[in-house]
């Protein structure tokens, strides 16, 4: 069977390839899925097209180049292979597949029936909520407590969203306005623009003087983590929630001393860390945490679709990974149509 799929090539080069797989050679967990949409992830995706994951240079790693990108895949599955009990042929199911016009994926690696009726796009772009939410599954959440979110990009913006279901007084912060004006839109009750000192001003005013009792980076850079510790209260909790990539100069002994004087927690909170299915009795895992996605986006508790601003054929990838390094105001979420 001849597929097409997007393949990182080298550093800021993509194309989409032509490739031969063979549809009737399924391991015994694995399905054939024909995509109808795959959304991008604007964090690894671009890190790896750009080069600032530096593993893409080294040899036999997750993301060396050629590195074929992708990781939110919605389609129908086309067959399946004899252990297979988590979808069927026939069945709309949510992936964690490539950017192909079909792809062969095991079971193990997720695969959930989308729900009746959900677009293939939004479907889709709920990937990146699906990175948002281990925010929550890691946070200490006690009554309401004040919960700042520092980048309000895609997964930031998801991520407020969350804590906000989850009963938190949540405060956006970001220096881009269209990023704050989206956020309002999604029902983000306080937004913060301006320089390091005037964010930090308004988010201290905010919170009566106090901080944020959970504060979460969600750009995934140093300088901004150090940001967001400065505003976060005493005993409260400072997230991991991006990936820091960016080497930051500055004073290790600053950092450590401010969270162990102010008895601050420091949580990582990498998705890939949860297990794929639930393995011990109710532990939040990536498939309970996708179910609960798709759950509050059909009550309407959780807004991906303002967050979706271009919907691209494949062969237009060059343009989408361009347009979201380059134009990240206009380009806020990216999905390619492959049917």
């Amino acid at each position: 069977m001849q597929i097409r799929e997007v393949v990182v090539t080298g550093q800021n080069e993509v194309e989409l390839q032509t490739w031969q797989i063979d549809e009737t050679a399924l391991a015994p967990d694995e399905l054939l899925v024909e995509t109808e949409a795959t959304f991008i992830s604007a964090g690894t995706e671009l890190a790896n097209y750009t080069g600032r994951e530096p593993r893409v240079f080294l040899p036999n790693q997750w993301c060396t180049y050629p590195w074929r990108s992708g990781y939110a895949n919605v389609g129908r599955v086309l067959a399946v292979g004899a252990g297979v009990t988590r979808a069927e042929v026939g069945q709309r199911v949510f992936s964690y597949g490539r950017h192909g016009s079909a792809v062969i994926i095991s079971q193990q690696r997720l695969v959930i029936p989308v729900p009746d009726g959900m677009d293939a796009t939004l479907a889709a772009a709920t990937r990146m909520a699906g990175v948002a939410l281990t925010s929550i599954n890691v946070a200490e959440i006690r009554d309401t407590p004040w919960v700042a979110v520092y980048g309000l990009g895609m997964v930031g913006n998801l991520a407020a969203q969350a804590f906000g279901v989850r009963g938190c007084r949540v405060i956006g912060v970001d220096p881009v306005a269209s990023r704050r004006k989206v956020a309002e839109a999604c029902g983000i009750p306080f937004t913060v623009g301006g320089d390091r000192e005037d964010a930090h001003a308004a988010v201290m005013e905010i919170t009566g003087g106090e901080g944020a009792n959970i504060a979460v980076d969600a750009v995934g850079h140093s300088a901004v983590v150090m940001q967001a510790l400065a505003a976060t209260a005493r005993f409260g909790q400072l997230i991991l929630l991006g990936s820091p990539r960016v080497p930051v100069e500055g004073n290790l002994t600053e950092l450590l001393s401010d969270v162990h004087l102010r008895m601050i927690t420091m949580r990582g909170a990498l998705e890939w860390s949860l297990p794929i299915y639930p393995d011990i009795g109710n532990r939040p895992s990536q498939y309970s945490k996708q179910m609960t996605i798709f759950e509050w986006v059909q009550n309407g508790k959780l807004h991906v679709e303002p967050l979706i601003s271009h919907c691209l054929p494949p062969e237009d990838i060059k343009q989408a990974y361009e347009g979201l390094l380059r134009q990240p105001e206009a380009y806020t979420g990216v999905a390619l149509m492959w049917k």
